[in-house]
């Protein structure tokens, strides 16, 4: 039997045994761990994530025979089960065989989410793998029966097989195995959300770019090199052809973004970026709970001043030369403009019919905020799914790019910016989020978060000048003796079981004790100059 360890509902993280708690800091040195304290207090308090919404009926295209597209609505929830409120306009398999595969999805799916939604004791890597297995057992007879028929029509099966994808994906991450195949699944389905946003709007910076490329280059080579090493169980080829496909279609899109920003010459580089900052931080203001028209204004003044340096209506170099791009930046500058005045005459009112998806948007936009600053402590990473769900019904809800409400009317300009850039900004939250998921379980997580504190309160204490006596650093050693004492053999262990992240673990201690003993020898080494020196 397992010991389980009751959690408040709304809770990230299993609380941390008593004498795991940070109270040894001088509060009078680094104020981090109190700080690391209300966090958590947060984490306790907040309300459960939102409700998992309705189904969309999006399609998507096919790149492989046994699943039908590599980017379909990955959260779409699929119709006929308990756990879903809608029915989707996706057709039922019409094979027999097909329709047992989708009985066994459909129930390794509600385990999933049965076990997303348990918050009274920690995920373990026994408690997924064995769900994974299973679905890929499943992929694989579905693959054999598609190849039979030669059937590519998508059915409500894709749909089911997508949302156990995704969910897998998450729980890899809580499970603290971040660097293993299944956890890319996640990554790929957020990246090409952000990829159409960026093509669809054409607004965007290098900055963007840089690190979807930095991604996207290490999902291809972890791919490549699951493809060409020794197999491991996990490493299932229906799941590599999958990845590889998505990762490729990312691939293409990226360059196609690039090409766009190639049009702009070195010299105007600088303002682009200055005014995509511009943009965006004026979309930010127009959705704050109170609207501040002298907040805009100041943006405007900013990009007024930019303008200034025009000559002729044309940005110039400095000897009068007009370089490559200036007329894209003249129209940027226009359409920075342009919103601005928009936003100005608006100031952040809805109109009514747009109103309930408007405030289920900045709803989302808020709460994944808050947990941008208490995500170590607050978030468990399968929490996202729910996010991601009703993100994307919102999303593929628009019609030719554009929301309608209930009579058809399509939405003025001021309301399908407004409501796209929540869209975006929460997926890139999202997005920020799986890429700062640390390769350590959640069951571990109480002891790797403290150690990080305890690591940025040394840090601090080293930057700024040391400790005058060894006596200042007991609070710390005895934090440090307290944490290294947890191990059992080297390990540390939890209820028996032995979690992922070990290695992470204890590197970051024994970083820590470098650190506390360094600081040591200087206090050390000080007190003796002083004592030869009287």
């Amino acid at each position: 039997m397992r010991n389980v360890v009751t959690l408040p509902k709304a809770s990230k993280r299993i609380q941390s045994p008593p004498h795991l708690k940070l109270k040894l800091f001088p509060t009078s040195i680094c104020t981090e761990a109190r700080q690391a304290a209300s966090r958590l207090a947060f984490a306790q308090s907040r309300d459960s994530c939102f409700a998992p919404p309705s189904p969309s009926a999006s399609g998507s295209s096919t790149d492989s025979h046994w699943i039908r597209a590599d980017f379909p609505p990955e959260n779409d929830p699929e119709a006929g089960t308990a756990s879903d409120m809608d029915t989707p306009a996706v057709p039922l398999p019409q094979d027999a065989r097909e329709q047992a595969v989708l009985d066994s999805l459909v129930v390794i799916r509600d385990q999933l989410l049965l076990l997303k939604q348990d918050r009274t004791t920690y995920i373990r890597s026994q408690d997924i793998i064995p769900l994974y297995d299973e679905t890929i057992s499943r992929v694989k007879e579905l693959d054999e029966i598609r190849t039979e028929t030669g059937n590519k029509e998508e059915n409500r099966l894709d749909k089911v097989l997508e949302s156990c994808f995704q969910l897998l994906s998450l729980f890899y991450l809580t499970i603290g195995r971040n660097n293993d195949i299944p956890a890319s699944y996640a990554l790929t389905s957020t990246i090409r959300r952000l990829l159409d946003h960026l093509t669809e709007a054409d607004l965007y910076s290098a900055k963007d770019l840089e690190s979807i490329k930095s991604t996207l280059s290490n999902l291809s080579n972890n791919i490549t090199q699951a493809k060409t090493s020794d197999s491991k169980p996990e490493n299932s080829p229906y799941l590599l052809k999958l990845l590889s496909n998505r990762v490729g279609k990312c691939l293409a899109m990226l360059e196609n973004l690039q090409k766009r920003l190639g049009r702009i010459g070195e010299p105007l580089l600088a303002t682009h970026e200055k005014l995509i900052s511009i943009l965006r931080s004026i979309s930010l203001a127009n959705t704050k709970s109170k609207f501040s028209s002298a907040e805009v204004q100041k943006l405007q003044k900013q990009l007024l001043d930019i303008g200034e340096k025009r000559k002729d209506d044309q940005f110039v170099n400095e000897d009068g030369s007009v370089p490559q791009g200036s007329v894209e930046i003249g129209e940027l500058y226009q359409r920075v403009f342009k919103w601005s005045e928009i936003v100005l005459e608006r100031k952040g009112i809805m109109p009514e019919q747009f109103r309930p998806t408007y405030h289920t948007l900045v709803g989302i936009r808020n709460e994944l905020e808050k947990l941008s600053l208490t995500q170590a402590w607050a978030l468990r990473e399968t929490d996202l799914y729910d996010f991601q769900r009703q993100l994307d019904k919102i999303d593929e809800s628009r019609q030719n790019g554009n929301f309608y409400d209930d009579k058809g009317r399509p939405a003025d300009l001021y309301t399908q910016r407004t409501m796209l850039y929540l869209i975006r900004r929460s997926y890139a939250y999202i997005y920020s989020f799986i890429l700062a998921s640390e390769p350590v379980s959640e069951a571990l997580l109480p002891i790797y978060n403290q150690l990080q504190t305890l690591k940025r309160c040394l840090v601090e204490v080293r930057n700024s000048g040391g400790v005058s006596s060894v006596r200042e650093l007991y609070p710390y050693s005895m934090k440090l003796n307290s944490l290294d004492n947890l191990r059992v053999d080297g390990k540390f262990v939890v209820n028996g079981d032995i979690p992922e992240g070990q290695g992470s673990v204890s590197e970051l201690l024994a970083e820590c004790f470098d650190l506390n003993y360094d600081l040591r020898v200087a206090a050390e080494e000080g007190t003796t100059t002083d004592s030869d020196g009287k």
